[in-house]
């Protein structure tokens, strides 16, 4: 009811947004976007309208139309080049690349497969607008359910500002018993004081990701899928692994970060010192609920009524203390208290073998950071180091870049991590007899050096290259009895990829590629990924109607090479390792046409329309189809008064 409430209110500020501001309002459907207003000066400039991001960072609304925003036209609202959807929106994804540039030295939370759409700390932005904004997402799912994300901000004055933000999804996809239900609720404040020595921003986030679990296809049907009999076309036919199961990923955090400026810059040299704080609470939960055992898992205690529920309980608390000169650059120490408290309700005791049930403590640390502009280059870096508590860590992050031209710059990176593997590696209980371990005083840190180059030009490319090397990596799969295990591997692991993007014009037409290469050297069976990923879009896009409209349409190729792809267990929520079955090699060619009129963009896509006369054999995981051909289609729609 709440959460109906809320997007009534949204309605309804859009309506009176729209009365006040359709009539007085011109708009320019290429290039930037004009907001000026006849007679008062009430609309200011897009480039008035910011988005703050996590570091600092700040852009402004951008209401255009180009092949990137169709890109991120989906339900994680992120370019999703490098991962594959299941059937269903708002299921899991599984990944194509990795990424293991990670600046954390504590364990995180498990249940991986179900954080695509868990928004993070990083994942929060701020808002500094002179009048009211409102954005409406919608997007068709599949079969019975829609998309939404509404958005709304506004600056009560010039020193503060709050917004409000929902996306709900419910799809109840094509196959039987894959139902997903999921709600993101974002409240967030951004306030300067008038003499611009307090600072602070803060939010609160509420989340719940609720799936149907069935296991994926049987072997069998797995064979009557790939046989493209038109039996089989109508996908509710099939009868998946089990149709009685449940998993729920839900948390709540509460945020703030704020600052005052003991010394604030004025003279020539900018010299600025401030002292801060960070403190972050978050309460989170993952539970697998299943009315009776099945041979899918093993054996159980229970033949009926499993629950598996694991908490984690995450505070965190950070002063720092930051300098600033224009010559010397940014300095910043801090001093940080963290305590965590992961587990479950009661003890297991397995065949004599007790199994914990708590991993409690707190792990005091400290770190720094450094960033400075010197000509043409930009030099940033950041520690952390464990000093105390249960959990040994540190991570150095160290970044360099240099403009040659508007149009040309170059960028280095370094990074090296060490921390031990994520909690549910550490500890996990289960009704399922084959789900209890408990590798905490077992289990090493997992060391990570990552270092990448990375040229970015409009003109001629971006290309990058990284190469990452992980001792002790930590992974699952499934051991001799085919029980899921975490296990660390003995070797090292080194692990390249390369990728380039361009895009090539022709008058009005226009292509536009990403490829990337990929090779796991001394990890092959424990780190699979596929050789090549390629994207490919064709398209034209011109102005129409005196330019009242602005069209894009064409063809976009998506392909990877096949390779040992990564299966996927409900109960853990997580993807693990396997050697037996390959997937890929199938092309996916999506059809669109896309639209801008004023401040809204429309997008239409025929999705994998090849998928009848290139062959059923596409999967997203073994035994997990991935989507047939269908037609969806949304839209973006901006308010602002």
């Amino acid at each position: 009811m709440n959460k109906l409430l809320f997007l009534i209110a949204l309605v309804f500020s859009n309506i009176y947004v729209v009365a006040q501001t359709d009539s007085g309002r011109q708009r320019s459907v290429s290039g930037m976007d004009s907001l000026n207003a006849k007679g008062k000066d009430k609309v200011g400039k897009i480039e008035d309208y910011l988005i703050i991001g996590f570091d600092r960072d700040t852009t402004y609304v951008d209401t255009t139309l180009s092949i990137k925003k169709d890109y991120k036209f989906n339900y994680l609202r992120t370019d999703d080049f490098g991962v594959l959807p299941f059937s269903n929106l708002g299921q899991t994804y599984n990944s194509l690349t990795h990424d293991f540039n990670k600046n954390r030295s504590l364990p995180v939370f498990g249940a991986r497969a179900k954080h695509f759409n868990y928004m993070e700390i990083e994942d929060i932005n701020y808002f500094h607008v002179p009048t009211p904004l409102t954005e409406l997402f919608y997007k068709t799912a599949f079969k019975q359910g829609q998309l939404l994300d509404a958005f709304f901000t506004i600056n009560t004055s010039k020193q503060f500002n709050f917004s409000m933000a929902y996306k709900g999804l419910r799809s109840l996809g094509k196959y039987q018993h894959i139902l997903s239900s999921t709600g993101n609720f974002r409240f967030t404040s951004n306030y300067v004081s008038k003499n611009d020595k307090y600072q602070a921003r803060a939010h609160i986030v509420m989340q719940d990701i609720l799936n149907q679990e069935n296991g994926g296809l049987t072997d069998e049907d797995v064979l009557n899928f790939q046989s493209g009999d038109p039996e089989f076309l109508d996908r509710s036919v099939f009868s998946p692994n089990f149709e009685d199961a449940e998993s729920n990923l839900e948390g709540k955090r509460f945020y703030l970060d704020h600052h005052y400026n003991l010394l604030k810059a004025s003279d020539s040299l900018g010299n600025r010192l401030s002292i801060g704080q960070i403190i972050s609470f978050e309460d989170k939960y993952y539970q697998f609920t299943q009315a009776a055992r099945s041979d899918f898992f093993g054996e159980a205690f229970l033949n009926s009524n499993i629950d598996d529920k694991v908490t984690l309980e995450e505070f965190s608390n950070r002063f720092f203390a930051s300098y600033n000169n224009a010559l010397l650059g940014e300095f910043q120490f801090n001093a940080d208290y963290n305590n965590y408290n992961y587990g479950y309700d009661a003890v297991t005791v397995i065949d004599g073998v007790r199994i914990a049930n708590r991993l409690k403590g707190t792990v005091f640390g400290i770190g720094g950071a450094y960033k400075n502009q010197i000509g043409g280059f930009h030099l940033q870096g950041e520690f952390g180091l464990n000093l105390s508590g249960d959990f040994s860590g540190n991570f150095l992050d160290l970044n360099a870049s240099y403009t040659l031209t508007p149009d040309f710059k170059v960028f280095a990176r370094l990074n090296s991590n060490s921390k031990i593997p994520n909690f549910n590696m550490l500890l996990n209980q289960s009704d399922y007899l084959s789900y209890n371990w408990d590798n905490s005083n077992t289990f090493k840190n997992v060391q990570t050096q990552n270092l990448s180059f990375k040229i970015e030009s409009d003109r001629f490319a971006t290309a990058e290259v990284e190469y990452t090397t992980i001792n002790n990596y930590s992974y699952f799969t499934k051991d001799l009895n085919s029980a899921v295990k975490p296990i660390q591997s003995e070797n090292t692991v080194n692990y390249v990829k390369v990728k380039a993007s361009k895009e090539f014009r022709f008058g009005k037409f226009a292509l536009d590629n990403t490829i990337m290469y990929q090779n796991v050297i001394n990890g092959e069976g424990v780190l699979n990924v596929p050789q090549f990923i390629t994207r490919n879009t064709l398209y034209f896009a011109d102005h129409l109607f005196t330019k009242a409209l602005f069209l894009q349409t064409g063809i976009t190729f998506n392909y990877f090479t096949d390779y040992n792809m990564d299966a996927y267990d409900p109960l853990l929520g997580e993807f693990y390792v396997q050697n037996q079955t390959t997937i890929g090699n199938f092309p996916r060619l999506d059809f669109f046409i896309n639209a801008k009129v004023r401040q809204t963009r429309i997008y239409i896509k025929a999705e994998h329309f090849n998928s009848a006369f290139t062959g059923y054999d596409y999967f997203s995981a073994p035994n997990n189809p991935y989507r047939d051909f269908t037609i969806r289609f949304g839209l973006v729609w901006n308010f602002f008064l």
